[in-house]
């Protein structure tokens, strides 16, 4: 049987103004499912992109990460900058086929074309093997002159041939006819692979798709987040019931696909409420080890901190020592700014707490600060111990701010093991994070919500 390669292009065509976030977490769980190659197509313009694809290159363990150059050399070399540190990595170049789309985007004639083609293409495969060529529009090219790109393409090394159909507008047996036809006069296209990218508009893809295996494609692309590509649950789903007919399999774990696609659609869908529902961030994410102070300050600023320069340096100076010793995930990265940035006098110190709590009876606690020499008391009940206290320190201060995350952790063993807590506010879009630690876990808590808490007062 022949294998399929499924490829997924959600992320460079950004159909659905994907965060970083969701594009870290859609790449992670598209690797999880096998998905033969991950597509980006970064504008080096927004630094963003740079870190983006250079921290899914870290962690990529079954998927080649494919990056789009644009139509310069220097783009090349950025693209490269990017991905050299995948495990599996590709350059993609994207060429317009039809004269309409070279005059709207490469602004340049047919011939022109062809030697930017060429030039683009032996700049690449200075740094790797691996190049696509994807002509863009290609169903509506002049179908000689389309001929003649595919064929010198292929020559000058390309590895794969993407024929794109912007347009959509072919049934499947034209479809068929058209690849048949481009195989009959491009001999060599029998030599590398041929991926098809077959637009969705008309609801025409799946049907176009299996058109193009039985021509002889053997790359899919698709996008798990639907849009004008065909979407990647739809394509596996025809391959695992209608692929021993078309002699095809894929490498795809379509078990866990249905599962996904689900969790990605909710991370993509466009309606939001106010509180926008939380999903919790893949804080286990390993970063970069590598990683730039501005590349680093890239992901704090992502993550919803405003730190100065000063702070940027503490924090990255920290970054630095820890990940001589041990990878660092997201979640260590927050207790690293909680205990390293913005350290201030404290505007509320802890005096004491009491708190009461049980399986049968409603949480309360009683809480004690003092804020320039005079003592306060606030008394609150909540929904578990933690939720009063927190309830109760904001009765204090009478003001409320959105937690926008709290985690506990263990940083000794036993049972008088020191329990670390870390406490993210949000006032006014931006977040502040406190560290506190304690034998007594409620009391690490209490001291990280205060940590944080003298930081929005500083700022104030």
């Amino acid at each position: 049987m022949k294998r399929l390669f499924i490829s997924d292009i959600s992320m460079r065509l950004g159909e659905n103004g994907l965060s970083f976030k969701e594009k870290l977490e859609i790449a992670k769980r598209l690797d999880e499912l096998k998905v033969d190659s991950i597509e980006l197509q970064p504008s080096f313009e927004d630094k963003t992109d740079l870190v983006l694809s250079r921290t899914i290159a870290t962690f990529l363990k079954n998927s080649v990460l494919t990056c789009f150059a644009g139509k310069t050399t220097q783009e090349i070399d950025k693209v490269w900058n990017a991905i050299q540190g995948a495990k599996h990595k590709r350059i993609a170049i994207s060429i317009p086929a039809s004269f309409a789309q070279m005059e709207y985007s490469y602004h340049q004639k047919p011939d022109k074309v062809l030697e930017t083609m060429t030039k683009l293409i032996s700049h690449a495969k200075y740094y790797i093997d691996d190049v696509e060529v994807s002509f863009e529009d290609a169903t509506r090219s002049d179908f000689d002159f389309l001929a003649k790109m595919v064929a010198l393409a292929i020559d000058k090394g390309a590895t794969i041939i993407t024929i794109s159909d912007h347009a959509g507008t072919l049934l499947s047996q034209e479809y068929y006819s058209f690849l048949q036809d481009l195989y009959n006069k491009v001999p060599a296209l029998s030599n590398v692979s041929l991926a098809i990218l077959c637009n969705n508009n008309l609801s025409l893809a799946a049907s176009c798709v299996f058109a193009g295996i039985k021509a002889g494609a053997i790359g899919i692309k698709c996008s798990v987040t639907g849009g004008s590509a065909p979407k990647l649950e739809v394509i596996a789903q025809l391959v695992s019931t209608l692929g021993d007919r078309l002699n095809v399999y894929s490498g795809l774990n379509t078990t866990a696909l249905v599962r996904s696609a689900s969790r990605i659609a909710m991370l993509t869908k466009t309606q939001k409420t106010d509180k926008q529902d939380k999903l919790p961030d893949d804080d286990s994410q390993s970063l970069n080890p590598s990683a730039t102070q501005e590349e680093l300050n890239e992901i704090i600023k992502n993550r919803g901190y405003d730190l100065n320069a000063d702070d940027s340096a503490k924090v990255y100076e920290e970054y630095v020592k820890l990940s001589k010793k041990k990878s660092v995930n997201l979640r260590e990265l927050d207790f690293i700014i909680a205990s390293t940035a913005l350290q201030v006098s404290a505007t509320y110190k802890l005096n004491n707490y009491v708190i009461n709590s049980g399986n049968i009876l409603v949480s309360t606690a009683s809480v004690s600060l003092q804020k320039e020499g005079k003592e306060m008391y606030g008394l609150s009940n909540g929904d578990g111990p933690i939720d009063a206290a927190f309830k109760a320190i904001e009765n204090i201060t009478g003001h409320h701010y959105e937690l926008d995350d709290f985690q506990i952790q263990a940083i000794t063993e036993g049972r008088e093991a020191i329990g670390e807590a870390l406490v993210k506010l949000r006032d006014g879009g931006k977040l502040y994070s406190g560290r506190g630690v304690s034998t007594d876990i409620i009391g690490a808590s209490i001291k990280a919500y205060l940590n944080a808490l003298n930081k929005i007062e500083y700022k104030e």
